[in-house]
């Protein structure tokens, strides 16, 4: 007897594979400027071989998926997936905002999840199908569906790798630590409070901007301090401490 093998029913997880380079396509961006110059001569725009399009030779091109691309995926995660509008006009037909664009409920998989989509002022019955379209990609993205695409770059390109995680972060010279110690002591600033203004765990771990800032604030500090001092002797008469308190407050958060 052949042994029986267990098909696994289709998870979300499918949404989030990524798209085969065929099923990718280039959509043309280009900036008001851009349009406004091959709209006033049309010979300044060129057909571009990346998309097929006539635009401004300068155009980016952005990576997206298709209606059709998307609506095979959702049908290999989920035979039965549907969208529907979040609201119906009195017409009985889907609500579109004041901007012209619709928001919808797409359905996969028993979990539902919100999306908008806009022609951008266009009419007619292309304008719908092609809001009707965006829509469901903005919808697809929830579910996680070409998120790399719609990122356009690296999701995680901000988070350390585990080799770098381990190793020590760059340690500012003995003689600048030595700088910022010292006007640290003289104006007798709280090193917490410094590290959590410049989020780093030892000072002497901040980068040259955050160093240079931190001598400037400590700088003027002292300098409101010797002033402080020598207006209180110069007035020969004591003052109270929280007078001289006082004078230091300033915008400093350390």
């Amino acid at each position: 007897m052949n042994a029986q093998v267990k098909v696994e029913p289709p998870t979300l997880d499918k949404l989030r594979e990524p798209f085969p380079q065929h099923h990718i396509s280039k959509l043309p961006k280009p900036t008001k400027a851009q349009n406004d110059a091959v709209k006033a001569d049309f010979k300044k725009g060129i057909r571009c071989k990346i998309c097929g399009g006539w635009h401004h030779p300068d155009v980016v091109h952005l990576d997206y998926v298709g209606h059709a691309a998307l609506t095979d995926r959702l049908l290999d995660t989920d035979p039965h997936w549907y969208w529907e509008p979040v609201s119906f006009g009195q017409d009985g037909l889907p609500a579109f905002d004041q901007n012209g664009g619709l928001w919808i409920k797409l359905h996969v998989l028993d979990v539902t999840r919100l999306g908008y989509g806009s022609a951008d002022g266009k009419k007619g019955g292309d304008a719908i199908k092609e809001i009707i379209g965006d829509a469901l990609r903005n919808a697809a993205m929830r579910f996680g569906a070409a998120l790399d695409l719609w990122h356009k770059g690296d999701l995680h390109a901000d988070e350390p790798t585990a080799e770098e995680a381990k190793e020590p972060k760059a340690e500012m010279p003995d003689a600048e630590w030595a700088r910022l110690a010292g006007l640290i002591k003289a104006t007798g600033t709280n090193t917490a409070d410094m590290c959590k203004h410049f989020a780093v765990e030892s000072l002497r771990h901040l980068d040259q901007d955050q160093y240079g800032k931190a001598l400037e604030a400590l700088n003027s500090k002292l300098a409101k301090m010797a002033k402080a001092e020598s207006d209180q002797k110069a007035k020969q008469s004591e003052k109270p401490a929280s007078d001289f308190a006082e004078v230091l407050e300033d915008e400093i958060p350390y």
